[in-house]
């Protein structure tokens, strides 16, 4: 299995080198030469094993190169950190299954993947005798689980960007309250979209890549979505030995493309879904994109659910290599007509494409609130905002006879604001976050400016 650029502009490469290199040097994403596909038989059998043992059986598919038992070791090192013995638990309220992936270190989606790339990266640092400087933005989970999984690691300094003021207290104090040696905190003046674009344009200044031997912790990493994959076969699994259901739905609140195109991987390796069902907020690009053809950037909105605020997802171009029937040329031209008129345009053709893969429906404000309340009311369940964005549109495009899993991306605490504004009364608080806000903090403002956040990485990097 060997990895190429959705620009295709660089020599395939085997499985190591795609997670070192991150961002293609090319400046397009890594994506494998092929999906593997299950059998129906053989995913009924991938449903009987444990979370760790599956993770195992559709990890190994991509990592040749990596010695199986050194994978297996990463796989059970990386899912020891988490409080629930399943690692994603299902749970079934109000006639739907509900995904919950907050049982990490940092309480959110994002610790299935990063706990898994930490110790991945330590091993390949360690193997070749380098070093390493990760640098990621995030929008409030990816920070945090970044951290946990790389604070204190030998041989690695991480460097994370967020916007200032636009993540929830919570989701901020687990990045700046970290404060190991190795962890930099950069509050920027901007969005999040703002640090996305400047960590593209570090990648893309490959001297400057190479001399401080960057890599990337974003969904931009395959491993990211690798490890994200195994999720899906675990919750149909599950669901399947509830209802005998062989087709399920999914429904998956997403601003940056990361999460629900790991859920159209699964699919295209035999999972059977019947519908992936995009759940954005106000900040609507995927939407727009997937029941119009306009991807069309617009300003970005604050919202209940910050992980969404986004416009520019930046895992959309691996899609787009799928719309494109795997054309590197038509996928550069799309990206440099983004990058020139801040849109792409699509055919009816590739309309009805998309229309295959998916469906969206935006949820706002009010509906995000309300979701939580009768929710609440009638299940006693506490949902953070961006798994009511998930619960409301997945019942909005579902049909009642399929089985609707939502994917619960972060637990409730992390946004206790939002959660007091729908219930009346903050969620209770996990061990792991209670005293957060007296801890020590450590974190630099800096303006959202490509040279200034190279000349801090400049002057902090291994």
């Amino acid at each position: 299995m060997r990895y190429v650029s959705t620009r295709g502009k660089v020599d395939s490469m085997p499985f190591k080198d795609a997670v070192m290199m991150g961002l293609a040097n090319d400046g397009g994403l890594l994506l494998p030469e092929f999906f593997p596909v299950f059998s129906l038989g053989e995913i009924k059998d991938l449903a009987k094993l444990s979370y760790t043992d599956l993770a195992f059986k559709i990890m190994s598919l991509y990592c040749e190169g990596l010695p199986r038992q050194q994978l297996k070791e990463i796989i059970d090192r990386s899912y020891r950190t988490f409080s629930h013995p399943e690692i994603t638990p299902i749970v079934k309220k109000d006639e739907l299954f509900i995904l919950e992936l907050f049982h990490g270190p940092t309480l959110a989606f994002k610790d299935l993947a990063l706990q898994f790339l930490g110790n991945l990266f330590e091993d390949l640092v360690k193997e070749r005798r380098a070093k390493m400087n990760i640098l990621g933005a995030t929008s409030g989970d990816t920070g945090s689980a970044a951290i946990y999984g790389l604070k204190n690691k030998n041989g690695i300094n991480i460097f994370i960007l967020h916007p200032k003021g636009k993540v929830s207290p919570i989701q901020k104090l687990q990045m700046t309250t970290v404060t190991d040696p190795n962890v930099f905190n950069l509050a920027i003046r901007g969005t999040f979209d703002d640090g996305q674009s400047i960590v593209k344009q570090v990648f893309n200044d490959l001297e400057f890549k190479a001399r401080h031997s960057l890599a990337s912790i974003n969904s931009i990493n395959w491993a990211r979505l690798l490890a994200q994959t195994v999720y899906y076969f675990y919750a149909w699994g599950k669901v399947y030995h509830e209802t005998s259901a062989e087709e399920v739905c999914f429904s998956v609140p997403t601003g940056n493309f990361g999460d629900i195109f790991a859920g159209y991987i699964a699919k295209q390796m035999g999972l059977p879904i019947c519908q992936l069902v995009i759940a954005t907020n106000e900040n609507n690009i995927l939407t727009r994109f997937v029941l119009q053809g306009d991807y069309s950037l617009d300003t970005v909105r604050e919202t209940y659910s910050p992980s969404m605020d986004i416009q520019v997802a930046s895992n959309f171009e691996r899609y787009l290599y799928f719309v494109y029937d795997q054309n590197p040329e038509k996928v550069r031209n799309a990206m440099d007509q983004l990058k020139e008129k801040q849109s792409i345009s699509f055919n009816p053709k590739e309309i009805e494409k998309i229309s295959q893969d998916f469906t969206s429906v935006s949820v706002n404000q009010d509906e995000t609130l309300a979701t939580i309340r009768t929710f609440y009311q009638k299940t006693g369940y506490i949902l953070d905002p961006h798994t009511a964005v998930g619960i409301k549109a997945g019942q909005a495009a579902v049909p009642q006879d399929v089985p609707l899993i939502c994917l619960a991306t972060a637990h409730p605490a992390k946004f206790s604001q939002a959660v007091n504004l729908a219930i009346g009364k903050d969620p209770e608080k996990p061990p792991c976050l209670q005293g957060i806000e007296k801890k020590e903090e450590r974190c630099v403002e800096i303006d959202a400016q490509t040279e200034a956040i190279k000349a801090f990485v400049s002057e902090h990097a291994l």
